[in-house]
């Protein structure tokens, strides 16, 4: 038979129409045309990992187009193991930059001190600015033999949901959409902030928005964390080399407000003549307070709390008690070491009786406990109706205190306090977390620890962060929980001291934990605990003079600064949008 009098070959309906004669004669017949290619090769390169967004929303129609290409991913065994959690809500999103920001300085509290500050420059942010969080989990209950592919690679399921993610992030580039991918969280605290059931895992956060940057090259290389290594570097032949020696591992360096009101001092900070964070871990707090309340604010209050502790009975002190009602007393009148800071900051003072000495201090505000106190060892430090009229007391002051607020406290014996409350809260042995405290010794640190963990063990196991008060806690601490409580909820940033202070702000993220993006750290103490309670807040303490002081006096310290590079802010001059984009085109 002629090949003209063949009958024609039957094309499919569907699928495939070409023959194999089409494809052995022009093997690259399926190539898309050079524009295509150019264009791809242009968002594969362009491909960025986004830290800063504009708050503007994010189209439902654009979301949904980057959430069909994810989709549109490869997966082993055709298993589709990818679910997409998109989170809009403000205080989820607060909540994951505090996991975060935790995450963050566990990381770096294992790193050499120069990695670990270039750690510590990296923008988090764009967990609370940007408009979306897109979570992409991997849903692993399938069993891995019951998937075509998985029962040798069991875990091609999460390959294929990194496919995902990368189809997801290009498509948002070509799109004009900025994609930021954050790992810096504790897997099971991200699970069950999304209530993950067991077996679903997650692949990190997705932060989608509006870019409020453009960058030329990836972050990390121009933060010179690292470069790009050549291609020809990792790419082998045929079989790994045949070295006498094993190859070398890659290189290991281990040792809120409102998203628009936030992008406001950024945006602000950006017109500055002056390079972009040039204050470091100050131009965050200034971005933060800008954020809470504005860029007008020029005031503030040291709020300084004190409180006798039965405890002191246990000789876990240098001190008297005494000494407690001596220095309140001398605050009222103005004289205490840290009244003169709080005067020298431009802040006011408010000084709080929550129980010191047999009658009440005369000039400071009275919220002393009505019911007797214990020692934490055989008996709770505070009754659990005091710990609730104490930490409402305190919610009531500080929602009403106007600009900054500073904390203060003094109380002979609350460094053991401190450390069993920071106990309870982390769940860390007594051993790793009592410090010296104010003048003490090898004999009164080991009496500390005796105490500290009898105090721990008679707790028992629980979550409850008001049963924590009132079983090894004190008056101050429950007052100075509300005060947090209460100013974050009012707007008003709030400047911790040492480590009574910071471990009353982390009950308050325990009772409410978007008042975390309210926290500034402003100092780390000579504490043992005290670096552990600040990564636990998440937050990069402004000083570290070592101080013993108490009082507040690091908390007017760092506010001090904070109100002074606020008003230099106000009084800077500003950059017009010409010469940024003009000095944007020389340095790129």
């Amino acid at each position: 038979m002629s090949e003209q009098s063949a009958p024609q070959r039957p094309v499919p309906l569907v699928g495939d129409t070409t023959s194999a004669q089409q494809r052995r004669d022009d093997p690259a017949g399926w190539a898309m045309p050079p524009e295509v290619v150019d264009a791809l090769a242009a968002v594969v390169g362009g491909r960025r990992d986004i830290r800063r967004f504009r708050p503007d929303p994010v189209p439902d129609e654009l979301l949904r187009q980057v959430l069909e290409a994810a989709h549109s991913a490869p997966s082993v065994g055709h298993s589709q193991p990818w679910r997409f959690i998109v989170v809009r809500s403000q205080t989820t999103r607060d909540r994951a930059a505090h996991l975060a920001d935790r995450a963050r300085l566990e990381q770096a509290s294992e790193l050499t001190s120069e990695r670990a500050a270039r750690l510590l420059d990296l923008k988090l942010e764009g967990l609370r600015e940007a408009p979306v969080g897109v979570v992409v989990t991997c849903d692993r209950r399938t069993p891995a033999a019951g998937v075509l592919g998985r029962a040798t690679f069991p875990d091609a399921d999460l390959w294929s949901c990194a496919c995902a993610v990368q189809n997801l992030w290009l498509t948002a580039r070509a799109l004009g959409l900025g994609v930021g991918w954050v790992t810096l969280f504790d897997q099971a605290e991200l699970a069950d902030l999304l209530h993950l059931p067991d077996g679903v895992v997650t692949l990190g956060w997705l932060c989608v928005g509006w870019p409020d940057e453009r960058p030329p090259a990836p972050g990390l290389e121009r933060a010179a964390w690292s470069r790009k290594a050549p291609l020809d570097d990792v790419v082998l032949q045929e079989r790994w080399p045949d070295d006498s020696a094993p190859p070398a591992p890659p290189t290991s360096h281990l040792r809120g407000p409102r998203s628009e009101h936030r992008v406001d001092g950024t945006d602000d900070a950006d017109r500055l003549l002056s390079p972009p964070e040039a204050l470091g871990a100050l131009d965050r707090a200034l971005n933060l307070v800008r954020a809470a309340a504005g860029p007008d604010l020029d005031t503030g209050t040291l709020v300084l709390v004190g409180a006798d502790h039965p405890v002191t009975a246990h000789a876990v002190s240098a001190y008297d008690r005494s000494v407690t009602q001596d220095v309140l007393t001398s605050a009222v009148g103005g004289g205490s070491l840290g009244t003169a800071h709080a005067r020298a900051a431009g802040l006011d003072v408010v000084v709080v009786d929550a129980g010191v000495g047999e009658a009440r201090v005369e000039g400071a505000v009275d919220v002393r406990p009505h019911d007797p106190r214990g020692d934490l060892v055989t008996t709770d430090a505070v009754s659990a109706a005091d710990v609730r009229r104490l930490v409402d007391a305190g919610r009531r002051l500080g929602a009403g205190l106007p600009g900054l607020v500073a904390l203060g406290e003094v109380g002979v014996g609350n460094t053991t306090v401190a450390a069993a409350l920071t106990c309870a809260l982390t769940g860390t042995p007594a051993t790793d977390v009592v410090g010296l405290g104010s003048g003490a010794d090898a004999d009164i640190v080991a009496k500390k620890t005796k105490v500290v963990a009898a105090a721990i063990d008679r707790l028992g196991d629980t979550d409850d962060v008001h049963r924590m008060l009132a079983a090894v806690g004190g008056p101050e601490f429950a007052v100075l929980t509300g005060v947090v409580l209460g100013a974050a909820g009012a707007g008003r940033p709030v400047v911790l001291d040492g480590l009574a202070t910071s471990v009353a702000a982390l009950a308050a993220v325990g009772i409410e934990p978007s008042v975390q993006a309210y926290l500034i750290a402003g100092q780390r103490s000579r504490e043992k605990a005290h670096g552990l309670v600040l990564r636990r807040l998440g937050l990069e303490p402004l000083l570290q003079l070592r101080l013993r002081a108490g009082e507040g006096v690091g908390a007017c310290l760092a506010a001090g600064m904070v109100l002074q590079g606020m008003a230099a802010r106000r009084t800077s001059v500003r950059t017009s949008a010409r010469t940024s984009v003009r000095t944007a085109q020389r340095n790129a």
